[in-house]
């Protein structure tokens, strides 16, 4: 199935590998000629631009020319930080570490805010073990922390840390919890799309490489797909995956197109995003 990139993730992603290291706002041309070299039309990047600022996630922030433009939230660099832990360090499956629970219960007459927790949870790599019972490995727990804080869910919550006791045997359990071969199924489809132009960047010679533009590209799409998937696959404990588990393939193709590309397509960034205030620092 072919993949869709959409305006508003390509944004965020940019945003995430590029957008931080400055305090400043991006103007929206530079936004629109960032998002053109990779298929982005200018109408596409206001409205999404204008969506991510009523969710909270960019304001309106004029640059230091004084032209119209945006930076990140707090919010939104507070996302971006939990998101680093995964995204740039994807743990390969390892031993059980135990687990974070939150049991949460709704008023009926809040019924939205269970079907929020409910998503919420999903998204950060929860998985369900009964109704109002979701967990994960324990290291999520800072995570999902400042999620429920910042969508002030903490009143329907409690978290716990522990270990599965019985009765059946964990990995049975997890197969309940997880769709194991949904999880396998994205990481299949980063390395179908991603691995060929992993190949493609090594085997080329320096002296033929395309230039920045090419390696901001392709880095920004293996990016905007590969940051969904520590979250769909919240990094389970070795013995408890399937035989032939991929996470371990895609995180490493994922790494080396990273170091391959990340920097190199820095170079046709620059001049878009604003230099740091270093009078701060």
């Amino acid at each position: 199935m072919a993949e869709l990139h959409t305006p508003r993730s390509l944004i965020v992603t940019l945003y995430g590998a590029y957008g931080r290291e400055t305090s400043g706002s991006v103007a929206v041309a530079e936004l629109i000629r960032l998002l053109a070299a990779v298929g982005v039309d200018a109408p596409s990047v206001r409205s999404s631009v204008s969506r991510l600022k009523r969710r909270g996630l960019l304001v309106a922030r004029p640059t230091a020319l004084g032209t119209a433009g945006y930076a990140l939230s707090d919010d939104a660099r507070q996302l971006l930080d939990d998101g680093d832990r995964r995204i740039y360090a994807h743990p390969a499956p390892r031993a059980d570490e135990g687990w974070v629970l939150a049991v949460f219960s709704v008023p009926e007459s809040q019924r939205s805010k269970r079907h929020v927790l409910r998503s919420r949870l999903a998204g950060l790599g929860f998985g369900s073990a009964a109704p109002g019972v979701w967990l994960a490995p324990a290291r999520l727990y800072d995570e999902a922390r400042h999620t429920l804080e910042r969508l002030q869910l903490t009143p329907y919550v409690d978290l716990f840390q522990g270990e599965h006791l019985g009765y059946a045997p964990t990995a049975e359990a997890v197969a309940r919890w997880w769709d194991l071969p949904a999880i396998a199924q994205q990481h299949e489809d980063f390395l179908d799309r991603h691995e060929p132009v992993l190949h493609t960047w090594e085997s080329r010679p320096p002296a033929a490489s395309p230039g920045p533009e090419a390696a901001y590209r392709d880095y920004l799409l293996a990016l905007d797909s590969w940051r969904r998937l520590p979250y769909a696959d919240p990094g389970l404990p070795a013995g408890l995956l399937p035989g032939a588990w991929p996470g371990a393939r895609s995180a490493d193709v994922f790494a080396r197109l990273h170091a391959l590309l990340r920097d190199a397509g820095a170079g046709f960034v620059r001049g878009s995003l604003p230099r740091p205030d270093v009078s701060s620092v």
